[in-house]
């Protein structure tokens, strides 16, 4: 019954990527990042895409170049469209754009001035869905995609049976932590985290939407005392009850479905923006293939000094372990000589990384000798995380 329930989740799982966009935004906090990645001129960075804020993040750090690569080309399509929108839209259309999630006559303004820049696929994604994903005030950007589905259907929760939404307000304009942890423990949590939302939160196809796979959920069910569900309510608490809720723009937009000028993605604030649209934009292209895939075939010749790979290791791990295997000997023949490697994972612990075999420099060997890990700087870093929706997160340098 197990395997039949897994074969099941993993078809969901496979389903919800393979044919929709996922992500409308992204739900790794870069501040943590870029603090220990040291990006300078020097640097080429290869990142998951997912919805591309990050990758814009971090070509503000004036880095060589930045290679944005996933699977899903509605990903790359999302983030071609903000470099599409960099390029060609003052700050004020932008931000209406990407920061308030919706634009009036999205149709003219996509065929008038950012069309012509994308790429086939993407321009066939948004030929379809821009009128759809831009064109409603209320039902935003950031309410579509399958992460934004489950958002909205969270806020009418919100609106229509716990009626919380005046707190909700309250608690994203508190002024101090203390009057945050306030709101939340006495007015939003009691009225919230009930019965319903709990049954919802430990279906499967809720976090395939979300974008948790199988793997994930069965690491955090194996590891964490409770399980997946109190592992999401201590998420809860430590996000609006230990860290300030001011400039923690994650969960003011999938609470509100959209940004403000002063709490908001950094490729969002007016200065940063004209930074991009100055010419760091230029520096992100985006590639629709496997990580592995992209190592072995796109400029060969570039020394890759900084890796962040996201969380999707974790499905590797559990469904195909030998792409994780090629796609680490790929990542050590295309490495620079000094390398940074960032993850994440839903689990508490990634064991699996230590043991996978690799081969270097002719050798093979367990992945695990080959790097240097930065176990208790991630740990202090993993406690300031915004988004705080993992389990752990990973510093590795490359031995030489």
């Amino acid at each position: 019954m197990g395997r039949i329930k897994e074969w099941i989740s993993g078809r969901v799982f496979q389903m919800v990527h393979g044919r929709h966009l996922v992500y409308n935004t992204c739900w790794e906090d870069p501040r943590i990042d870029k603090e220990v990645l040291n990006l300078s001129a020097n640097d080429n960075l290869l990142v998951i895409t997912s919805a591309g804020c990050n990758a814009l993040s971090y070509a503000l750090s004036g880095l060589n170049h930045i290679y944005a690569v996933d699977m899903n080309y509605r990903q790359n399509a999302l983030l071609d469209l903000k470099i599409a929108a960099i390029k060609q839209l003052d700050y004020e259309t932008f931000f209406t754009m990407f920061g308030h999630g919706h634009t009036a006559n999205p149709r003219e303004l996509y065929r008038d001035k950012l069309r012509d820049l994308l790429p086939e696929k993407s321009r066939h994604f948004w030929d379809l869905k821009i009128k759809k994903y831009f064109g409603h005030r209320r039902r935003t950007l950031y309410f579509h995609g399958t992460t934004g589905v489950v958002a909205r259907g969270i806020n009418a929760y919100i609106d229509k049976i716990a009626k919380i939404r005046k707190p909700i307000n309250e608690l994203l304009d508190a002024k101090s932590l203390e009057e945050q942890r306030d709101i939340w423990f006495n007015k939003i949590k009691p009225r919230l985290w009930g019965r319903t939302i709990r049954a919802i939160m430990n279906r499967n196809t809720t976090m395939s939407m979300l974008g948790v796979p199988e793997a994930q959920l069965n690491q955090i069910n194996k590891q964490y005392p409770g399980g997946l569900v109190k592992f999401i309510e201590d998420c809860l608490d430590s996000v609006f009850g230990t860290l300030p809720i001011n400039d923690n723009y994650f969960w003011r937009v999938y609470s509100t479905g959209s940004y403000l000028p002063t709490c908001c993605p950094e490729y969002l604030e007016r200065e940063n923006f004209e930074k991009l649209k100055g010419g760091l934009v230029n520096r992100i292209t985006t590639h629709t293939m496997t990580v592995e895939q992209f190592l072995r075939t796109v400029d060969t010749d570039v020394r890759i000094s900084r890796f962040v790979l996201l969380d999707h290791m974790d499905w590797l791990s559990h469904h195909l372990y030998g792409a994780l295997v090629a796609e680490w000997d790929a990542i050590l023949d295309r490495a620079a000589h000094e390398t940074r490697i960032l993850w994440r994972s839903g689990g508490l612990r990634t064991e699996y990384i230590d043991t996978i075999p690799v081969e270097r420099n002719g050798d093979k060997c367990e992945l695990g000798s080959l790097l240097q890990m930065h176990t208790e700087q991630a740990a202090e870093l993993h406690k300031k995380d915004r988004v705080h929706t993992y389990g752990s997160f990973y510093i590795a340098d490359l031995k030489r």
